[in-house]
């Protein structure tokens, strides 16, 4: 059975990740904290802990291949779930929360991807899994939401950006590269930036039904997809899809996105 890493993986998405593999005793589940401590949830025999891993620490992803070399793992599946958002407007734009924004989401997997690559830690038929979201979607933007919030809306299109690339890099190493929108989810994170007001009406889902929506996506995800965009859950909690890609109902589940 698989041999899995879940980079961001003790809260939120990350968490509920690493809950549904490790369910199965038969799987290996690797996941990463920031913290120096091990955390008590979730908890299973199959679970091992890396700390100190800060995605956007330049040192992160040599910290995180020594580790796993270490563990002598062969990587089935990677999903990188860490990420950082907050809010900005035009007249307000915020220089470090966009640095921190763009650091997280779209310059730290590159050195952690590059990382683990160079360790020869991806198995033969690897899924990489990047969690972005449909906010990086240039053509999802639409003129009923507005603007602001650059840094969140510009460092998903950049990680999806670098999923592409990725996909390139990888294609020789057989390693499928997929870009995600797991669903607008119940978290702190859009809690904290004050996004619950608006989780009834767009459909926000608790992230213990994001990651099963996602995880059995991933089941069927392959090299033939490589380099793709996906809301595996459709486009239900996407509040610009109707007037950019018509009636909800005529659209598929999964759905691939357009950059």
């Amino acid at each position: 059975m698989p041999t899995v890493l879940v980079v961001g993986a003790t809260r939120g998405l990350g968490a509920e990740i690493v809950k549904k593999y490790s369910s199965d005793s038969s799987n290996t589940v690797f996941g990463t904290t920031r913290s120096a401590d091990t955390p008590s949830s979730p908890k299973a025999d199959n679970i091992k802990w890396i700390p100190s891993i800060d995605v956007a620490s330049p040192s992160a992803g040599k910290t995180l291949a020594s580790t796993l070399s270490e563990e002598k793992a062969a990587l089935d599946i990677v999903v990188i779930t860490a990420g950082y958002f907050a809010t900005e407007s035009f007249d307000e734009p915020d220089w470090d929360k966009q640095v921190k924004m763009y650091t997280t989401s779209s310059i730290g997997p590159i050195f952690l991807v590059s990382a683990l690559a160079a360790s020869n830690l991806f198995s033969k038929t690897a899924k990489l899994i990047l969690v972005s979201s449909e906010s990086g979607s240039i053509t999802l933007r639409h003129s009923s939401e507005g603007g602001g919030n650059f840094g969140h809306h510009a460092s998903k299109a950049a990680l999806n950006m670098v999923g592409k690339l990725l996909s390139f890099d990888l294609k020789e190493k057989g390693v499928a590269v997929g870009i995600v929108h797991p669903g607008f989810m119940r978290t702190e994170m859009t809690k904290g930036v004050g996004f619950d007001k608006f989780w009834d009406d767009g459909g926000a889902v608790t992230p213990e039904v994001a990651a099963g929506s996602l995880v059995e996506w991933i089941e069927g995800f392959g090299m033939e997809g490589s380099g793709t965009y996906w809301a595996p859950r459709g486009a239900g909690d996407i509040g610009t899809a109707e007037p950019v890609l018509g009636d909800k109902k005529d659209l598929p589940t999964p759905l691939q996105l357009p950059w």
